[in-house]
């Protein structure tokens, strides 16, 4: 569930299909992000799944979509 709410996010974001994104989907080389684009979708995660403001530390950890598949599940499960 988190993985399909993601996939629709970042395509919303990132202009790309649903199902072109994978778990191991890069944010930089797959999908041209830039650290703009990484905070709007840390916002637009906030706002999603009611987690809090992730920190430069937990945003630098994260390089694929997988990475914040698990990242979530953990903030969602703590």
């Amino acid at each position: 569930m988190i993985f399909e709410k993601l996939c629709k996010l970042i395509s919303e974001q990132f202009g790309v299909e649903p199902d072109t994104i994978t778990m191991e989907t890069t944010f930089t080389d797959d999908l041209g992000a830039d650290s703009l684009d990484i905070v709007e979708l840390s916002m637009a995660l906030e706002e999603e799944f009611g987690v809090s403001e992730m920190s430069e530390e937990e945003i630098g950890a994260i390089s694929t979509v997988g990475d914040l598949v698990n990242y979530l599940q953990n903030k969602l499960d703590a």
